[in-house]
């Protein structure tokens, strides 16, 4: 007798085919990207903060950041299907300099980033931008609201940020879902443009 499992035993898998597609939650320090996958995912998510210590004070500035008590240190990991069978793999990187190294080997395999931006700190935001072109990754911007963040025009940003006319540009809570996913399909959407079409 096959002792296989069948099909209908093995719940968690679907049916129907999908396309599977693995993006980078990026961005600096304390911007928001633990929280928007905890806000997105619809497994059961896997983080790896730790508390932050003095000892950590001279290297992670906590400027403007008076809440911040835990960093991540590793990568956060999270998953979300959206409609027409898309299913998000998001990998959330540490955004400070000392885990850059780590930062290459997470993205491996990454078809695009979804970069989060605070406005109170947009120039943290550079090299974390610089490090994701020189993967070659397509990438989209969404800033994250903060209470006491300046509001500026997307075009003030795009000049700011000079971002390539195609790069999507959206705003969103990191704490709300709708405009969370709507951040997301923006940057499957830009994703999906730039892959190379199959021949029919």
């Amino acid at each position: 007798m096959d002792s296989a499992p069948s099909a209908s035993r093995v719940g968690y898998l679907p049916d129907q085919q999908q396309t599977l597609m693995k993006v980078l939650v990026a961005g600096p320090f304390g911007v928001g990207k633990t929280t928007l996958i905890r806000t997105l995912s619809e497994i059961p998510t896997l983080h790896t903060e730790e508390v932050m210590t003095e000892t950590g004070a001279p290297v992670d500035d906590t400027a403007g950041l008076p809440d911040k008590t835990t960093t991540t240190v590793a990568v956060d990991f999270g998953r979300l299907t959206v409609p027409d069978d898309l299913v998000l793999y998001l990998f959330g990187t540490p955004g400070q300099r000392r885990f850059f190294p780590l930062w290459h080997d997470i993205a491996r395999g990454a078809l695009g980033a979804l970069v989060l931006m605070d406005t109170r700190r947009l120039a943290e935001s550079f090299e974390i931008m610089d490090l994701i072109e020189e993967q070659g990754l397509p990438y989209a911007v969404a800033v994250n609201r903060f209470p006491d963040a300046p509001d500026h025009s997307p075009e003030v940003l795009r000049a700011h940020l000079d971002l390539h006319p195609d790069t999507p540009l959206v705003v969103c809570d990191a704490r709300e879902r709708a405009g969370s996913i709507d951040a997301l399909i923006a940057l499957a959407e830009h994703v999906l443009r730039k892959l190379p079409q199959e021949p029919r």
